[in-house]
């Protein structure tokens, strides 16, 4: 079975390394990505996190793209609730004038940090009073250049023109992101990592699929591949997720033990922890395949974005060589 393989990295900074560094890996995952038969690659938002040196994908954007010569290069996302929605539009314009075909946009709902940063990011910028569904909403606008005459900014257009738009993807993990992206005609990409319920899955397709039979709906997936599945799973043993369940109904899920401290010195309000299922394929290249070839068949994906949380830069790169042994000509749902 067939299906189009990309990688999300996040430029983890490990034990003893530098930011430099990391950056410096994140550009060499990208060309053996390129090398390996990857389809796409792209780099993620986190504000404030000392073990991220992903902060800023529209920046680092634009080196990858120069860097390599044909992998599809963009944004896994940009946290599109502190920013204006114009400015996106024309950022990633720009890049798809630069590298045509090659540029996409992925957009995330959450912030990409704790309370400071957000608070950073908002000051003498986007504020909240705009909610994300009509920030979406407009920025699919800017992009496709078809702002609708009763909206406020009509007549702005985001330039400069371009041949070939960004592919402007949504980022999400429930039934209700996989319909705003339908109803906007974009792409969807399911945090299968963030949640791992093959219900929720199935009515996210559903709905998706029902309003919008045409679009990409792709999965991403937390993956480590090994030579063995005992080194596999030994090396994952220890992966763990934790929601944060918070006084006013919101959750927020992290990581580590040091990231719930963290989050904890920038909140006044109460929460509680839970550690959540980890939904983390781990195995041989066999064992996981299986399991991709498993989910492409009941919900009919074929297309899969892998996320490796392991902290060993060597055994990273192993397991996405390993699976870019998986890449292969793509199957037509359709």
């Amino acid at each position: 079975m067939g299906y189009k393989l990309g990688i999300l990295d996040q430029s983890p900074i490990f034990s003893e390394e530098t930011t430099e560094e990391a950056l410096e890996a994140t550009v060499q995952l990208a060309q053996k990505a390129e090398e390996w038969g990857y389809n796409r690659f792209w780099v993620s938002e986190h504000h404030q996190s000392l073990d991220l040196a992903g902060s800023s994908p529209e920046v680092l954007i634009p080196y990858l793209l120069a860097k390599t010569s044909s992998i599809k290069i963009g944004s896994g996302g940009v946290m599109l609730q502190h920013y204006s929605p114009y400015k996106v539009a024309e950022n990633f314009k720009v890049l798809s004038a630069l590298a045509p075909e090659r540029v996409e946009l992925g957009v995330g709902k959450a912030p990409g940090g704790f309370s400071l940063s957000t608070n950073a990011l908002q000051y003498g910028g986007a504020g909240p009073e705009i909610l994300f569904d009509e920030r979406f909403k407009t920025l699919q606008q800017f992009i496709s250049d078809q702002l609708p005459q009763d909206h406020s900014l009509y007549g702005a257009k985001a330039l400069p023109e371009t041949k070939k738009n960004p592919s402007i993807y949504l980022l999400g993990a429930s039934k209700n992101s996989a319909r705003l992206a339908a109803e906007q005609r974009a792409n969807f990409v399911f945090a299968r990592f963030l949640n791992g319920n093959d219900e929720v899955l199935q009515e996210a397709v559903s709905e998706y699929r029902s309003i919008y039979p045409k679009g990409v709906f792709a999965l991403a997936i937390a993956s480590f591949a090994a030579e063995t599945q005992a080194e596999a799973e030994k090396e994952t043993s220890n992966y763990k997720i934790y929601k944060l369940q918070l006084e006013s109904g919101r959750s927020i899920s992290v990581q580590s033990p040091e990231q719930i401290e963290l989050f904890r010195s920038q909140t006044d309000e109460s929460f509680e922890v839970k550690e959540q299922e980890v939904e983390l394929l781990a195995g041989s290249t066999d064992s996981i395949k299986e399991e991709l070839d498993r989910l492409a068949d009941i919900f009919q994906i074929n297309e899969f974005i892998l996320h490796t949380p392991i902290q060993s830069r060597k055994k990273r790169f192993k397991s996405f060589e390993l699976l870019g042994q998986l890449t292969a000509p793509v199957l037509d749902w359709n």
